[in-house]
C-alpha cells in the first residue's frame, strides 16, 4: 500500500473530482484505453470498445483510486460513493430497457474485478447478480426458459457463497454432484428445471448452514457485498503471490466493473467463448480459441466442460463466426496487438464481454512481434519492447531428443510448450515442498484453481485431466514460460491414494512422467533432452536488438562447451572464466591438493608445474572456441580448504590416494578453517601469500595465448584479479604478473597484447576506485560478493530471512537476483565515476547473474559500462534487454 502522505494526496484527489464511477453504454463512454491507471485494464477496454461500436453489454466501473481509498477508510465504502453506483444503476437500466431487482423486468449485473496490469484469475468475480425468489420468477415469465432462469440462480448462489462468504466450492459441488448422479445426468446441462429448482433450495440450507444467515434477497445488498468481496480480493493470497512472481507494483488496487449479463446458458442458441487474435503458443496468425453450447464464462476458464474449438463454430452459427472474425480483425488493427477475446452468445446475439493485449509464449511473443513490424502495425523498436526479456528463458531450454523411444500414456490438449520431466506430486503444498529440495516435480491436478498458483511456479509441468487451451491451467502456464498438457481425459486421478490410472497403467505419487507440451503428450518415466535451436523470427527479432543496443553482452564460461553455447547464443566474449572449476577435474585435484599440503614454496612450485600444462590446454581450448573475442580470466579466488574434502572417510580416501598419513590431512583441514572464509584467506590475498599460484596461471594464459596465435587465430586475453581493495593489493601482484608475461614473450619470441584489470567486489575498492583504476586497465564489478558485502548479508545464509523481506516489502526483489539500484547501485556508479576520472579510458562491466537480469542490464546501460556478463543461456536476455534500454532511453 502506499504511504500516508500519498494516501492523504489520494484523498484530496478523490474529494476534489468526486467521481468513482465511470459509465459505459449505447455507443458512448465515460473512459477509453489510455485511462488503464484508474479504470484497470477491463474497464479501460470496455469503454474504448463502446465508444469504437462494438457490442458490448452495458455497465460502470468503480475505480482503482476507490479501492486504494477502500482499504485506506477500513474497508468501507468512501462517502459518495453508494450515491454514485446507484445513479449509474439508473443509466444502465436505462440504457437495458429492464430494472435492477424488479420481478417484471429483471435486470441481472456481473461483478468483476479488473487491475491496469492483467492478472486472470487471481481475483474475484459474481455473475448473475439480482436474483431472489422473486426475481427468479420474473425470468421464467421474461425469458419462457425456467431450466435457465433456475440454472441461473444455482449459479449465483454459489458463487456468492464461495466468493463472497467464503463458504467453500466442495459444499455446493457435493450437492451437485449427488443430485446428478441420483438422475443419471452426465453433465450439469442434462439437469432439468425441477432438478435445478431443488439444488437451489438445497444450496440455500447449505449457505445458511455455514454463514449463519439467509441467503441474501435484497439485490443492493448483494452487489455491496460482491463489489466488497472483488475490493478484497486485490490482497488474497493468490493475487499477492502472482504480484509478487510476475513483479507487478506501483498499482493502486482493482477497478470492479459491474456489467448487465448476457446468457450463454439460453439453449442451444447461445453460447460462450474465448478466442485469441493469433495463437498465444506458436504466434501463428491464424484464429484461434474455443467455445461451448448453453454454457457460462466460468465453464470455459475454469475448465468444467471441455470445450469445442472455434473453427467448429462457423458450422453451427456461420454469421455470428463472421461477425466474430470481422470483429477480431478490428479490435487487432486498433490495439496493434494479439487480443484475447471474451465472448458470449445470447439467443443468436454476439456480444464482447472483453478484449486485453493476450498472455502468449516466448515463441509466440517474438513471432507476433516480428510479423506485426512486417504487417506495418509497428516499428522495429517497438517489437523489441513487446518481448518480455525475461520470457526469452522459455525458447532457451531443451526439448527431448526425437530419437530416444519414448512410451505415450496418454495424450492431451498442447497447452503450452516445452518439455519437462520430474517426480508426479498431485498438491501445490508438496510440488512446492520437493521442489525446494531441489526435486523436479509435475503437478498433476484435475483441474488447477488459482490457489495451485504456488506449486505451479515451482513445478517444471502440469498436467490436468480435465479444461482446454483457454482453461487456469493453460493460461497460467503460458505465461510463467510452463510446459503444460491439459484436458487429459482419459486418466483418472485418485487424489486420496495420490495416484492416476492411465489406461492399465497406475502412475504413483514420486513416480516419473515426462510432458511435451508441444505435442500435448504424457510419457512413462525420464527423458533425455536436447538443446534448443534459435533462429527464424528470433533471429530476426535478436538481429534488430543488435543494432539498437550499445551493450556488449559477454558470457561466463569456464569450458570450452560453455563458450560454444554462448557463441551460439550470441555472446562478444568471455567477461568471467572462472580458472577454480578447472581445479577440480579428473586427477588436477590431486595436484591442487599436493600443492595445498606442501609447506615450503619449492613443494607448492612443483604441485603447480603438474598443473601448468593442464591449464595451458584449458585455455588454449577457450581461446579456440572465441575465435578473436575478448577472454576475461578471473585468477583463483576461492579459499583453499574448498579443495580439501572434509568429511572423515574422503580424508582417508585422500590419504590412501597421495600416500600421507590420515593426520597430515586432518592438520591441514584445521589449519585451513575459517570463521568467515568468504572474508578470509581468499582471493588476491591468497597471491599475496602465495605469488607462485598466480604466477603458474599467467604463464599458463599466455603461453597459451600464444600457441593460439601461431594457429592464426587471433587471441584478446584479458587477466583479472579478484577481491582487491587496497591498490598496493594490486601493485605488487601485477608486476609479478607483468615480469611472468615478458618471460613468456622471450620464451616463444612472439609478443600478444593483454589487458591486466580487477574485479570489483570489495566495497573499498568502489569508493578508492580512482585510486586503483591507475593500475588497472579494467573494472569488471562482481557484484555477488559485492552485494553480500555491501548489505552484510550472506548469500549461502540469507535465504532464511530474504523471503520475509520480499513479504513485507523491504526489498522488492532478492537482491542476490536483481541489484539493489540504490545501494549497490550506488557504489557501483561512484566506482565508475571515480575509475574514469583517472583513466578516461576504462573499460568496464559486470559479471555475475546480475549481468541477465534485464532490471540489472538497464542499470548497466544507463551507468556507463561498456558490457555485461551473464551465464550461457542468459546471453539472448540481456542483448534483449540491453536493446530495451536503449529504446526506453529514447522514449523518456
Amino acid at each position: 500500500m502506499k504511504t500516508m502522505a500519498k494516501r492523504k494526496k489520494l484523498s484530496l484527489t478523490i474529494s476534489k473530482n468526486n467521481k468513482y464511477v465511470y459509465f459505459f453504454g449505447s455507443g458512448k463512454a465515460e473512459g477509453n484505453a489510455s485511462m488503464k491507471q484508474l479504470l484497470g485494464g477491463k474497464g479501460a477496454n470496455l469503454a474504448e470498445m463502446t465508444s469504437l461500436g462494438i457490442p458490448v453489454p452495458s455497465g460502470f466501473t468503480i475505480t482503482t483510486e476507490t479501492c486504494a481509498l477502500f482499504y485506506e477508510v477500513g474497508k468501507k465504502w468512501p462517502q459518495g460513493l453508494e450515491a454514485q453506483v446507484r445513479q449509474n444503476m439508473a443509466k444502465l437500466e436505462e440504457a437495458m430497457g429492464a430494472k435492477f431487482g424488479d420481478r417484471n423486468n429483471p435486470l441481472l449485473v456481473s461483478v468483476r474485478s479488473g487491475a491496469a496490469v492483467s492478472m486472470p484469475g487471481m481475483m474475484d468475480t459474481v455473475l448473475n447478480l439480482g436474483l431472489n425468489s422473486e426475481v427468479v420468477q420474473g425470468l421464467i415469465i421474461k425469458t419462457e426458459n425456467e431450466r435457465f432462469a433456475w440454472d441461473a440462480y444455482r449459479r449465483f448462489i454459489q458463487m456468492f457463497g464461495n466468493v463472497v462468504m467464503n463458504v467453500s466450492h466442495d459444499k455446493f459441488e457435493h450437492i451437485l454432484e449427488k443430485k446428478k448422479g441420483q438422475t443419471g445426468a452426465k453433465l450439469d446441462t442434462d439437469l432439468s428445471a425441477a432438478d435445478l429448482k431443488e439444488i437451489v433450495r438445497q444450496y440455500k440450507k447449505a449457505y445458511q448452514e455455514e454463514t449463519g444467515e439467509e441467503f441474501p434477497s435484497d439485490p443492493f445488498e448483494q452487489l455491496i457485498k460482491s463489489v466488497n468481496a472483488v475490493f478484497n480480493s486485490w490482497n488474497n493470497p493468490r493475487a499477492l503471490k502472482y504480484r509478487q512472481l510476475n513483479e507487478i507494483r506501483g498499482l493502486l488496487g482493482t477497478a470492479v466493473n459491474v456489467q448487465a449479463m448476457v446468457f450463454g446458458n439460453m439453449g442451444d442458441s447461445s453460447g460462450t467463448g474465448v478466442c485469441f487474435t493469433r495463437n498465444p503458443s506458436t504466434g501463428e496468425n491464424k484464429f484461434y480459441g474455443e467455445f461451448l453450447v448453453n454454457a457460462q464464462g466460468e465453464d470455459v476458464v475454469a475448465g468444467i466442460r471441455t470445450p469445442e474449438p472455434l473453427e467448429d463454430m462457423a458450422k453451427q452459427w456461420p454469421q455470428i463466426y463472421k461477425q466474430l472474425v470481422a470483429i477480431r480483425s478490428r479490435l487487432e488493427k486498433h490495439y496493434r496487438d494479439m487480443q484475447d477475446i471474451e465472448f458470449t452468445i445470447q439467443e443468436g446475439k454476439l456480444y464482447i464481454l472483453q478484449t486485453r493485449n493476450g498472455k502468449r509464449t516466448a515463441q509466440a511473443a517474438v513471432r507476433i512481434a516480428v510479423e506485426l513490424v512486417k504487417e506495418g502495425f509497428i516499428n522495429r523498436e517497438q517489437a523489441i519492447l513487446r518481448v518480455d526479456a525475461k520470457q526469452l528463458d522459455q525458447l532457451l531450454h531443451p526439448t527431448f531428443d526425437p530419437k530416444q523411444k519414448k512410451e505415450i500414456i496418454a495424450k492431451g490438449l498442447p497447452a503450452s510448450p516445452g518439455a519437462a520431466t520430474g517426480k508426479v506430486v498431485f498438491n501445490a503444498e508438496d510440488a512446492e515442498t520437493l521442489a525446494a529440495r531441489g526435486e523436479n516435480v509435475i503437478l498433476v491436478r484435475i483441474e488447477t484453481s488459482p490457489e495451485d498458483i504456488g506449486g505451479m511456479y515451482a513445478a517444471k509441468g502440469i498436467l490436468t485431466a480435465r479444461g482446454g487451451m483457454t482453461s487456469h491451467a493453460a493460461v497460467v502456464a503460458r505465461g510463467m514460460g510452463k510446459c503444460c498438457v491439459a484436458g487429459v481425459g482419459e486418466i483418472q486421478i485418485d487424489y486420496s491414494k495420490k495416484n492416476f490410472r492411465a489406461g492399465s497403467l497406475t502412475v504413483k505419487e514420486g513416480d516419473f512422467i515426462s510432458l511435451d507440451g508441444s505435442l500435448g503428450q504424457v510419457y512413462k518415466g525420464e527423458l533425455e533432452t536436447i538443446e534448443p535451436s534459435l533462429s527464424g523470427y528470433f533471429a530476426t527479432l535478436m538481429k534488430w536488438a543488435d543494432k539498437v543496443r550499445k551493450l556488449k553482452v559477454r558470457t561466463n564460461g569456464d569450458t570450452p562447451t560453455d563458450a560454444e553455447v554462448a557463441r551460439r547464443f550470441g555472446a562478444e566474449g568471455i567477461g568471467l572464466c572462472r580458472t577454480e572449476h578447472m581445479f577440480f577435474e579428473g586427477d588436477r585435484i590431486l595436484a591442487v591438493r599436493e600443492m595445498i599440503l606442501s609447506d615450503a614454496r619449492e613443494g607448492r612450485e612443483k604441485a603447480l608445474q603438474k598443473l601448468l600444462p593442464i591449464q595451458r590446454g584449458d585455455f588454449e581450448a577457450i581461446f579456440n572456441v572465441m575465435k578473436g573475442l575478448p577472454v576475461t580470466v578471473r585468477l583463483l579466488d576461492p579459499p583453499l580448504h574448498e579443495f580439501l574434502p572434509h568429511e572423515e572417510a574422503n580424508q582417508r580416501e585422500m590419504a590412501e590416494v597421495m600416500h600421507i598419513s590420515v593426520e597430515k590431512v586432518r592438520a591441514k583441514v584445521n589449519a585451513l578453517h575459517e570463521f568467515n572464509p568468504m572474508l578470509g584467506h581468499r582471493g588476491c590475498r591468497l597471491a599475496i601469500t602465495y605469488p607462485e599460484i598466480y604466477k603458474m596461471q599467467t604463464r599458463a594464459i599466455m603461453e597459451a595465448a600464444c600457441n593460439v596465435k601461431r594457429q592464426g587465430i587471433k587471441v584478446i586475453p584479458e587477466i583479472m584479479i579478484p577481491l582487491v581493495g587496497v591498490k598496493k593489493e594490486l601493485d605488487l601482484l601485477k608486476q609479478d604478473m607483468v615480469d611472468t608475461i615478458e618471460e613468456v614473450f622471450q620464451e616463444k619470441k612472439m609478443r600478444i597484447a593483454y589487458t591486466i584489470g580487477t574485479m570489483i567486489e570489495v566495497p573499498r575498492a568502489a569508493l578508492v576506485a580512482d585510486r586503483i583504476a591507475e593500475s588497472a586497465e579494467f573494472f569488471s564489478f562482481g557484484t555477488n560478493d559485492l552485494t553480500q558485502m555491501t548489505l552484510g548479508y550472506s548469500r549461502d545464509d540469507a535465504g532464511s530471512f530474504l523471503g520475509a523481506y520480499l513479504e513485507r516489502g523491504i526489498f522488492e526483489k532478492d537482491p542476490f537476483q536483481s541489484l539493489d539500484q540504490e545501494g549497490v547501485g550506488h557504489l557501483i556508479q561512484l566506482g565508475i565515476q571515480k575509475g574514469r576520472k583517472t583513466n578516461p579510458d576504462l573499460k568496464v562491466g559486470i559479471c555475475g547473474e546480475h549481468g541477465g537480469d534485464p532490471a540489472s542490464v538497464e542499470f548497466c546501460h544507463r551507468s556507463g559500462m561498456n558490457y555485461v556478463s551473464c551465464s550461457p543461456y542468459r546471453v539472448p536476455i540481456a542483448r534483449l534487454a540491453a536493446a530495451q534500454a536503449v529504446v526506453r532511453e529514447k522514449k523518456k
